[in-house]
């Protein structure tokens, strides 16, 4: 199958030029202006952007959490990601404290495979790793698991100790892969939790008052320390606050290797939003919580400054009812999560590029091209080249819709709720090619399944 997309605007992290994109089976073939060509199918994308496809590198499809597993599945969860102009994500396969990372692997491969329609990736969340077991890290390594996530938070669950940061980030560098890190002092989180619920403090309101901004801060500032230590690129995920940020920001001006992603629940979402009426709030519980609304401002900053290098979203839908409720009668129990994955690209056109913070080059990389490259599928994803996977979004600039569960163009989780009900957005994607398949088409999913697994190259290393 050839496709030929012409008169459209090509933007990538670099350029901005108008061209004909020929795609020939998987692959960007051929780029010019008035291609001559025979196509099997014309796409005319005048006064359109051509963009590369949006990579989200941080998802959390079917995941276990407190009780219940995360609304979207493989196929859910990507079909409405493609809806939304992304057509890469990188999920998070979980390791069983005491069982082998590998046979973890195992368990998401299972969840994946023949459902997913866009293509993945995985990290490993590691929840524990003794000596004997650091073998499994080039293990994981070779299989295309480049990047191991661990934490600070949830003592018993999913925290580790700083010995086991230490180790493992080690092993990490050595193998030339990437920790990305979920940053917060959980210890110290569940001694304010435990106060707070002795005190009856136990609507959702207070799931934001019990980890404060500098709890995150000086999570961030360890796992640095820890990193430099370790000599291994680190990547801080979820970023939320001024605070956390100031040591992403000294870290990187000592010369760290410390790169930060946050995601559109901070830049556009406020801690206001646990007032709401009755238990509304615990639509917005996630963790690290929202904060106070004028950490939008340095954030946004961040961006622009390259202190911040990607946008995820942390996609973690839970249902309203049935799944929220199960905290009804303490913010401890809520299932910490929220949906995004099909909102972030035109959240962030609209809030940065129509709004004048960023312009067009930095929206591609932040949404795509930064993600590709510090994980390892730069150039085969995250770019508009000759020989790139022709993943593709025909991206309508002027479009506006607004944000709600009620309206079929902005809603296609499985998830009962939208974080941002009501939101209107200029820029929204029309068209999605994923490897040369269209599989949305004006709104309309085209292709379902597909998606393939994404074996991932080292730190600095190219994938073609």
């Amino acid at each position: 199958m050839s496709i030929l997309i012409k008169n459209g605007r090509v933007i990538t992290a670099v350029d901005d030029y108008y061209a004909d994109v020929f795609i020939d089976g998987e692959q960007i073939a051929q780029i010019g202006k008035n291609l001559n060509v025979q196509a099997d199918e014309v796409i005319d994308a005048t006064d359109r952007l051509v963009l590369p496809g949006g990579i989200d590198p941080h998802t959390h499809m079917d995941m276990p959490f407190g009780g219940t597993n995360s609304a979207d599945d493989f196929e859910s969860g990507t079909i409405a990601a493609a809806f939304g102009g992304t057509t890469t994500i990188v999920d998070f396969a979980i390791q069983t404290k005491g069982e082998s990372t590998m046979k973890g692997l195992d368990v998401w491969h299972e969840k994946a495979a023949g459902r997913a329609t866009i293509d993945y990736g995985f990290h490993m969340i590691i929840t524990d790793m003794p000596d004997e077991r650091l073998p499994e890290m080039r293990r994981l390594a070779d299989e295309g698991i480049t990047s191991y996530k661990l934490f600070m938070a949830y003592p018993g669950v999913l925290y580790v100790d700083d010995g086991t940061l230490y180790r493992t980030f080690r092993q990490a560098g050595e193998n030339t892969t990437r920790i990305s890190m979920h940053a917060e002092n959980g210890i110290v989180i569940d001694e304010i939790i435990k106060a707070a619920v002795k005190d009856g403090k136990v609507a959702p309101r207070w799931h934001a008052h019990t980890r404060p901004t500098r709890m995150e801060a000086e999570g961030v500032h360890r796992a640095i320390a820890i990193a430099e230590v370790a000599k291994v690129p680190l990547y801080i995920v979820h970023l939320s606050c001024s605070d956390a940020l100031e040591e992403v920001k000294r870290g990187r001006a000592r010369g760290v290797d410390v790169i930060a992603e946050t995601c559109p629940q901070y830049l556009f979402l406020d801690q206001s939003y646990y007032d709401k009426e009755g238990f509304e709030g615990a639509k917005w519980v996630m963790t690290p919580a929202l904060r106070e609304e004028w950490n939008q401002d340095a954030l946004w900053q961040g961006l622009q400054f390259r202190d911040l290098e990607t946008i995820a979203t942390d996609h973690c839908p839970f249902c309203f009812k049935e799944q929220k409720e199960l905290g009804l009668d303490s913010f401890t129990k809520i299932p910490n999560g929220a949906p995004g994955v099909e909102n972030r690209m035109s959240l962030v056109y609209n809030g940065g590029v129509v709004k004048g913070r960023i312009d067009l080059n930095r929206f591609v990389e932040l949404t795509s091209t930064a993600a590709a490259k510090a994980f390892g599928m730069f150039p085969k994803k995250g770019t508009i080249a000759v020989g790139s996977d022709a993943d593709i979004v025909i991206f309508d600039p002027e479009r506006k819709e607004t944000i709600g569960v009620n309206n079929p163009c902005t809603h296609h989780m499985k998830v009962d709720y939208s974080a941002y009900e009501g939101f209107e957005v200029q820029g929204f994607t029309e068209t999605v090619l994923s490897r040369g398949r269209v599989i949305i088409r004006k709104n309309s999913l085209e292709t379902k399944g597909g998606g393939q697994f994404i074996k991932r190259a080292c730190t600095g290393e190219l994938l073609r």
